[in-house]
């Protein structure tokens, strides 16, 4: 693989970042959505930019037919196999579930469920037809707790506010998903729990100590990681008193590499949580982040405001000796191991990982 290559790995973004028709941010970092099928531009800018992933949110996800039309266009556009995701939690965030066109019904609440096996149950369903659509990576479960009556953002998406029964919970919902073959990002480390602003308007902040957090917010964390999550998604979240520099844990190097890699021994494949919330976009640029959270340990960086001037920043920063190539090569390294492991890349007798 040469740089251009390498560093395409290690981007997740969606749709629209590759489609010239839509570039717009109305409000804040977002993004007008609604490519829902491929064009010639599309088709040539995942060639040029070769991406890792592709993120579908509900615009781009209109029924089964055009959902699986345009996952096997962009499958067979891209040079290597892309990661396929979605935000398919079940109950308040889902983007198949609930559609009409789909007949698939609402799950309940996270928050609901009651015991183990039917957070198992809960991982395989949602895996199944996951997999039926042509999606091959889930950014769930939500391992946060519930804990903070102000907190809008998590609440009912939380299994409850108990770190060991949550921390269960998440283990067995993972193992079910890990049933259907569908890659696991749990989310969203340190904790989004016990905080009272939500990282997609503004910045973050956790006043708990590192010993605090591992006595509650990152047992869940811990039971994931035992579990065998295949990533990790880090937030937009300040933990002041574990960084003392007001640096989201996204951007930080004591949090990702110090915390998550080195103390709690995490050795899979680490996401940002998506660049274009208001707590990144109102702060940093979008080379800024892209640099920072790889300087920090991040292996993907997710959805980039501009996704090709970061993807260019990233390369320039490589060419300029900011950023060892090694550095990347760590990253690619755990992004191909990830895709072999679910028989993405394809072997001899199956060279593009055909219905695995």
């Amino acid at each position: 693989m040469n740089l251009e290559e390498k560093v395409g790995q290690m981007f997740i973004v969606p749709p629209e970042a590759l489609d010239p028709d839509y570039t717009k941010y109305p409000v804040k970092g977002q993004k007008v959505r609604g490519t829902a099928v491929m064009n010639e531009s599309f088709s040539a800018n995942i060639r040029k930019y070769a991406p890792g992933g592709v993120l579908l949110f509900s615009p781009n996800i209109v029924d089964p037919e055009q959902t699986r039309q345009l996952i096997s266009d962009m499958q067979k556009e891209s040079k290597l196999p892309l990661f396929i995701a979605v935000d398919e939690e079940g109950g308040a965030v889902a983007r198949i579930s609930g559609k009409s066109s789909f007949g698939i019904p609402d799950l309940p609440t996270a928050s609901k469920v009651a015991d183990e096996n039917e957070a198992y149950e809960r991982g395989e369903y949602i895996g199944t037809y996951l997999k039926e659509y042509g999606f091959n990576c889930n950014f769930a479960p939500v391992a946060d707790l519930n804990t903070n009556p102000s907190n809008r953002v998590i609440g009912s998406r939380a299994f409850g506010k108990d770190p060991e029964k949550v921390g269960n919970l998440v283990a067995s919902e993972i193992k079910g998903f890990q049933k259907t073959d569908i890659i696991t990002a749990t989310k969203h480390f340190p904790g989004h729990g016990d905080t009272k602003g939500d990282t997609h308007n503004s910045a973050v902040y956790v006043t708990k100590t590192w010993e605090e957090l591992l006595e509650c917010e990152i047992v869940p964390f811990k039971k994931a990681m035992e579990a065998g999550t295949d990533m990790i998604m880090v937030a937009h979240i300040s933990a002041e008193e574990v960084t003392h520099d007001g640096i989201p844990a996204s951007l930080s190097r004591t949090m990702i590499t110090g915390k998550l890699r080195n103390e709690l021994g995490f050795d899979g494949v680490v996401v940002t949580d998506s660049m274009e919330m208001g707590a990144i976009y109102d702060n940093f640029t979008s080379e800024e982040a892209t640099i920072m959270t790889i300087e920090a340990g991040a292996d993907i960086v997710l959805m980039p405001t501009d996704y090709i001037s970061a993807y260019n920043e990233l390369i320039a920063a490589v060419k300029s000796g900011r950023i060892t190539e090694a550095r990347i090569d760590e990253s690619v390294l755990r992004i191909l191991e990830l895709k072999d492991k679910y028989g993405l890349l394809g072997d001899e007798d199956n060279p593009a990982g055909e219905d695995r």
